[in-house]
Parts: C-alpha cells; sequence; structure tokens
C-alpha cells in the first residue's frame, strides 16, 4: 500500500473541485462556432495556454528539463509522480479540468452577443485559476472558431454546488482576480460509507446530455449497462485522486463492480450520435461519436450515489476535457419514494 503523496490520512482525504462560469462578449466581427464548441474551447485553449507558459519553447514535453515545474505540462501533458507505480499507462491519466461548452446548438454570435461556459477544475489544478483567466483573455485576443474571430472575457464568476451560489471573480473592466471560497469539497469518509440494508434507493434516472462515450472490453458501448458506468468512474475518480489529489481511492472495487452488475437497466432512451473533431496531434480528423439520452437504473443503488454524484461534476468516460460525459440526475426518478431492496 503505497502512501499518498501530500502524508494526507484516510480520515482527512477529500476530493476538491471548483466550478467556474466564463462569459465570453464576442467582438466587432462576431463569433462563428460549431453546435458542438467543446473541441474548440479545448484546442484553441491548449495552444494558448502552451504559449504562455512554456520557458523552453521545446516540442516534445516529455524531453523538457522544467517539465516537472512547467503548468502546462501538469495540466496539458500530466505523467505520473516520479516512483509512481500505479497508472503508467500515459494516455489513462485523465487532465484536471472540464471544459462544459454551453449546451445551446447556437453557431452565430452578433458582435458583444455573450456566450457563457464552465470551467471546471480538479485538485491542485484550482491552484492555476490564473493561468486559465490569463489564457482565455490570451486566446480571445487570438481569435477562436471559423476565421478566428476576436472576444472579450467578460466575467468570471466561482459557482457553488448546484449552481445555487455564485461570486465574482474577474470582470474586464477591473482586470482584477478575487478569491472565493465555493470550492467543492467531497470527504474520502462519505465514498466508504456502508449501504443502508433496511432502506435503500432502487430506482434511479440518468440524463446524458453531452456525448458519452463508455469503453468496456476495448469497445465503446452502445448501451450503457450500469457496471459499465460504475467502472468508467471508478477508473476516473481513482486517477483523478492518484494524480490530481495526492492519495489512494480506498475502495472494494471487486465488490462494488460485482454488485452494479446487479444493477438492471429498466429504459434505455439513449441514441447514437456521430461526431468527428479535428486533432492537430494526429493531423487528422478522430471520430467521437458516443450516447446521449435517458436512462433508469433498477436496483441496490444507495452505495453507489457518492460515486454518481461526483461523476456529475467530473464526467465520465473518454473526451471529459471537451466537455464530453456530462450527466445529470433525473427529477422524475431521483424524488420518486425509496423501495426496499428484496
Amino acid at each position: 500500500q503505497k502512501k499518498p503523496f501530500n502524508g494526507e490520512s484516510a480520515m482527512s482525504r477529500h476530493f476538491t473541485i471548483a466550478k467556474y462560469q466564463l462569459t465570453l462578449e464576442a467582438g466587432e466581427r462576431g463569433l462563428v462556432l460549431p453546435p458542438y464548441k467543446g473541441s474548440t474551447l479545448r484546442g484553441g485553449f491548449g495552444k494558448a495556454f502552451r504559449r504562455i507558459s512554456c520557458a523552453l519553447k521545446e516540442t516534445n514535453c516529455n524531453n523538457c528539463l522544467l517539465r516537472t515545474s512547467c503548468p502546462y505540462a501538469y495540466i496539458f501533458e500530466t505523467a505520473p509522480h516520479p516512483g509512481s507505480a500505479a497508472l503508467r499507462n500515459y494516455e489513462s491519466i485523465p487532465r484536471p479540468f472540464v471544459l462544459e461548452p454551453p449546451l445551446e446548438t447556437k453557431t452565430e454570435y452578433k458582435p458583444g452577443e455573450k456566450l457563457a461556459f464552465n470551467l471546471i477544475l480538479i485538485g491542485r489544478a484550482i491552484n492555476y485559476l490564473p493561468y486559465f483567466i490569463v489564457v482565455f483573455r490570451e486566446l480571445g485576443e487570438l481569435g477562436i472558431g471559423k476565421m478566428r474571430r476576436k472576444y472579450r472575457l467578460a466575467e468570471i464568476r466561482a459557482l457553488g454546488l448546484n449552481n445555487r451560489e455564485s461570486q465574482l471573480v474577474y470582470q474586464a473592466e477591473e482586470q482584477l482576480v478575487r478569491n472565493t471560497n465555493l470550492a467543492i469539497h467531497i470527504d474520502h469518509a462519505e465514498l466508504l460509507r456502508q449501504k443502508d440494508e433496511d432502506k435503500t434507493l432502487t430506482r434511479l434516472g440518468l440524463n446524458f446530455l453531452t456525448i458519452t462515450r463508455i469503453k468496456f472490453e476495448e469497445n465503446y458501448v452502445d448501451r450503457i449497462e450500469f457496471h459499465m458506468l460504475i467502472r468508467s468512474l471508478l477508473r476516473r475518480l481513482s486517477s483523478l485522486a492518484y494524480f490530481h489529489h495526492g492519495w489512494e481511492l480506498e475502495l472494494d472495487f471487486t465488490g462494488l463492480i460485482e454488485r452494479a452488475a446487479e444493477v438492471r437497466l429498466v429504459s434505455d432512451g439513449t441514441r447514437w450520435v456521430d461526431w468527428e473533431r479535428y486533432s492537430s496531434r494526429q493531423d487528422n480528423k478522430v471520430n467521437m461519436g458516443g450516447l446521449v439520452g435517458m436512462v433508469e437504473y433498477e436496483g441496490c443503488l444507495d452505495e453507489f450515489l457518492p460515486l454518481l454524484r461526483i461523476g456529475e461534476l467530473v464526467h465520465v468516460g473518454k473526451g471529459a476535457v471537451f466537455g464530453m460525459g456530462k450527466y445529470e440526475f433525473s427529477d422524475d426518478t431521483i424524488d420518486k419514494p425509496y423501495f426496499y431492496c428484496q
């Protein structure tokens, strides 16, 4: 059993997640963006981040002497901690941020018209917020979307749990960054809580709002069985805990997956949506199709709720940095009366 990097005890460990709403104001030529804006925001943002933070201008971060202290390398080229035996597969390490594009499919914005999207920072990445602010300001000068049209970063607000509270972080007129205290802390102990054998939620609906790509047995699934969702969540959350918080998720993975397999998919309203994005790394278009829509599960679900609640914040599956894998609990099922597991 490896010790946490930061020396925290199991009792004091927690996930820390900060959510911000960024408001852009279209420049004098307006903006022309694709219906799904996640890839556009992520692509332009990555290039601008590297431009302002890379000191040696290396083409390959793996060979850079400053890799361990470089903000760009940490945010975009996350690598295993020195001496780490866990998750040595470079590509399996999730980046510590999510760009949640607006769900609207509008493509043209007039000069001065505003566009809002969310930025989610996870664990240590929260300390890098000033970099994100500078980069999105820089990106506004470079331009995004068709014909690289410019925008102004008008405002940033920190959002609390369920978006019920907000605090001003940045306003273009003032050029100041304010400290906020709306970060969401989820205690590791909450994930370890025992099932209530007498009374357990047995029916639950989820709505996959953006394209969701979940892999099972080397294939992307066209039907999200509950155990597939839990497997994907466990992979993502254990990686986020280890690489971006510095401790290991101490859960009974095998037992959780076995019990998840007993939960039934009783209603499947998802549909497959094809989507391609251009990858500058591969210099080619990449197929990023996946599922959107409603599902409903039935079984003993109570012990999975903490995992599902964190997943609701950090997304699930491949492409989360583009805002893919966003889901929310369905009001008409989460509010139903509790039933009893037989």
